[in-house]
């Protein structure tokens, strides 16, 4: 008995003696194609999760030892070391977590996890992923290398699977691993039976389907119908699309604005009203990572760095889900459902009914622009690992542009100005958009002209990452319309996306690239257009009228402070305003004094191009494989001949009168006998095979002209014309072809 019977092994490679090479390519055919199975889970984790390098050596390292095993260990023995490895991999991964208690965390994020909630939901989503990724690796790895395909398929869509069910993998991601995982079943079915691998053609057509037919289909949304969802033509609003997505958000297409009021807010100062932010970038979306807990009514942490008071009471003029609060909220009396979220924002978990009210106590960060502008890149660890992720899917080209852009800023305040006024200054506001394909901010940045606050947001964020400055995306409704000294009324269409970067000794502060006026003319013209329609809910008793404002002659004071601080180099940091915004709305208003509002150094060669893109590797994979399935099985289903047959027996060009009269004859034949299934014998005459199916009169004169144009040498062009027209007629009235 050879070492590979005993081993159980039957690896080609280990005893090739008597193997087929036909048989050979076989097997390497379908290792190859179950390896491209677990690239396309590897390549969720690269891609979305953005690993750092360390996982291509864990993912390596499974592989070799899986591939040295394979001839030591027995099946039984190589799934209860897998068993091992993914219990040690969570193990390793509890002890990443930080606080206590550790393994309640890692039993709320598997039960997130069952319930269908997305992997990137849950506590450091990177550990996560290295301590798992060993153990279903090496089972498929090894079972690929026994030519046990059925089960190395299970190890690997088994965990395509997982990611199906929690929502993360996309559509490209799945079709790829499924018509891999076909194909690996395939050619091993071909390699254990010893069939030539050039008769696989039905595995081609098969994997060809699996790719063209999905592409054919389209998914028809289901359209909400509560009224926060829609503006009431049946569209999706931005306060949806930012507000109810969850822990969630995918970026839209074209939206619309709701003209109802949301809140009546009574505050010492107008505010952005912040309900929540996004962390996690996935390339066409963000999520969430923060989970929330109860407030227990007492002080909560105040922002580093200078801050001041603000006072707000919130009315509900209409059921709500959400707790709006001036950042950084420190606490809050009113709602006996207030949570925390992890960001350090609040949250309700009760619905807030109309006429209910709450009030918050907010400390809001007033560090200077020279003091933002002093900081350096000393971030904290966490706070930088989490907030400078990027997908591996984002192309260097947006880092690249950044780079050109923020040449000349010296400090990462200056680098989150410039490019605030970069995509203020060359990006139009619209809410009539296409929703782009691929990387959202690589899109916006070279495909696109127009957007709303989730594109600017999206890429600001996206660029600041590029440059290891930390950045998220945060959500919830402008101040609105000022309707007595301390009183707004705030609408659904004040909902709102901007950024929050992360500056050293200071916190988190609000910087909004979204062109402030462009967005408030749309806002007031919504608001007007559903006033002239009498549409309800649109104003208070205190809305409707004109803006209030102190005193018709009161002169107007600067939108921002002059602030009169000077950096090293002694160059004025005082703010500069911009139209339509308000000094109490974002400090990041201020830019260096003197500072040109055009376009920045290079913006010349940063204009949107034309749309469209070169396919990904994977895509263009898809398409070769379903153009080649494709035209293997119009071959096999002889379907190229049927149609070039409907189009000859219905279409007759017209050539001389001998070869007019050949073909309109041959036409009648072919026609006869697909109507009557009855072809004409080789050796039957023409007037016995006209007898046979029963012809009629004009079937038997295109056969009398056809007899004298074939021997008697001539035939004119009228006998022709006629013999022609007699087959067009008998094709069109008797049915279409069989």
């Amino acid at each position: 008995m050879s070492t590979a019977d005993r081993l159980g092994l039957d690896w080609p490679a280990v005893e090739s003696v008597g193997v087929p090479g036909r048989t050979r390519t076989a097997a390497l055919v379908a290792v190859a194609a179950l390896l491209g199975s677990t690239l396309q889970v590897l390549y969720f984790f690269i891609d979305v999760v953005g690993l750092p390098s360390r996982f291509l050596a864990v993912v390596a390292a499974s592989l070799v030892a899986a591939t040295v095993l394979a001839r030591l260990l027995t099946p039984r023995s190589a799934v209860a070391l897998g068993g091992v490895l993914l219990l040690v991999g969570l193990w390793w991964y509890v002890q990443q977590l930080s606080g206590s208690p550790r393994i309640g965390e890692l039993l709320t994020d598997t039960l997130s996890l069952l319930t269908g909630n997305t992997l990137l939901r849950i506590t450091n989503i990177r550990a996560w992923v290295l301590g798992v990724t060993p153990a279903p690796t090496f089972l498929t790895w090894y079972f690929a290398m026994r030519r046990r395909y059925a089960l190395a398929v299970a190890a690997a869509g088994g965990t395509l699977g997982f990611l199906v069910l929690t929502g993360d993998a996309d559509l490209l991601t799945t079709l790829s691993g499924v018509v891999a995982a076909v194909a690996s079943l395939g050619f091993g079915d071909f390699d254990r039976r010893g069939e030539p691998i050039v008769d696989a053609e039905t595995i081609l057509v098969t994997a060809a389907l699996m790719v063209v037919v999905p592409s054919l289909v389209s998914v028809v949304p289901a359209t909400a119908g509560l009224s926060l969802n829609v503006d009431g033509t049946g569209s999706e609003t931005v306060e949806a699309s930012l507000l109810q997505s969850g822990d969630q958000l995918s970026v839209q297409g074209s939206i619309s604005l709701s003209p109802e009021v949301r809140f009546t807010v009574t505050s010492s100062e107008p505010r952005y009203w912040r309900i929540g932010s996004f962390d996690r970038y996935t390339g066409d979306g963000w999520v969430s990572q923060t989970n929330s807990r109860a407030y227990g009514g007492g002080r909560l942490d105040e922002p580093p760095g200078p801050t001041r008071i603000v006072e707000q009471r919130f009315r509900a003029e209409t059921d709500a889900g959400v707790m709006p609060a001036a950042w950084k909220p420190i606490q809050s009396r009113g709602n006996p459902a207030t949570r925390v979220d992890g960001d350090g924002g609040l949250a309700t978990g009760a619905p807030i009914r109309e006429g209910d009210s709450y009030r918050v106590t907010s400390a809001v960060p007033a560090a200077t622009p020279a003091q933002l502008n002093d900081t350096t890149r000393a971030y904290p660890q966490q706070i930088e690992e989490t907030y400078t992720q990027l997908p591996a899917s984002t192309p260097d080209r947006v880092g690249e542009r950044t780079d050109r852009l923020t040449r000349e800023a010296r400090t990462p305040y200056e680098t989150a100005l410039t490019i605030e006024n970069w995509l203020e200054n060359n990006r139009e506001y619209s809410l009539d958009v296409r929703r782009p394909d691929g990387n959202v901010a690589d899109a916006f940045l070279f495909e696109m002209s127009a957007g709303y606050c989730t594109y600017y947001a999206t890429t600001m964020a996206t660029m600041l990452r590029t440059q290891d400055i930390p950045a998220r995306m945060a959500v919830g409704y402008t101040s609105g319309e000022r309707v007595a000294e301390d009183r707004w009324v705030v609408r659904g269409q004040n909902a709102h996306a901007w950024v929050e970067v992360y500056f050293e000794e200071y916190g988190w502060v609000r910087f909004d690239p979204t062109p402030a006026s462009d967005r408030e003319s749309a806002r007031d013209r919504n608001v007007e257009s559903a006033r002239q329609r009498d549409r309800p809910s649109v104003d208070t008793n205190e809305s409707g009228g004109p803006e209030w404002s102190p005193t018709p002659t009161a002169t107007p004071q600067p939108l921002t402070p002059v602030d009169n601080a000077t950096d090293a180099g002694g160059t004025p940091l005082g703010p500069q305003t911009r139209p339509g915004v308000n000094p109490e709305d974002s400090i990041s208003t201020a830019t260096r004094v003197g500072e040109a509002r055009t376009e920045i150094a290079d913006a010349t060669t940063d204009r949107p191009g034309p749309a469209g893109s070169l396919p990904s590797r994977r895509e263009a994979a898809l398409g070769l494989l379903a153009i080649a399935g494709t035209v293997i099985g119009v071959r096999r289903s002889d379907l190229g001949r049927r149609v070039y047959r409907s189009v000859w027996l219905y279409y007759q060009p017209r050539s001389t009168p001998e070869r007019d009269t050949e073909r309109a004859f041959q036409r009648l034949v072919y026609y006869l006998g697909r109507e009557h299934d009855r072809p004409r014998r080789p050796d039957e005459t023409v007037r016995a095979y006209l007898d046979a199916v029963d012809a009629d009169e004009r079937a038997r004169e295109v056969a009398s002209i056809r007899e004298r144009a074939r021997y008697a040498g001539t035939v004119d062009e009228a006998a022709a014309d006629r013999a022609v027209s007699l087959v067009d007629e008998i094709v069109r009235s008797r049915g279409t072809a069989k």
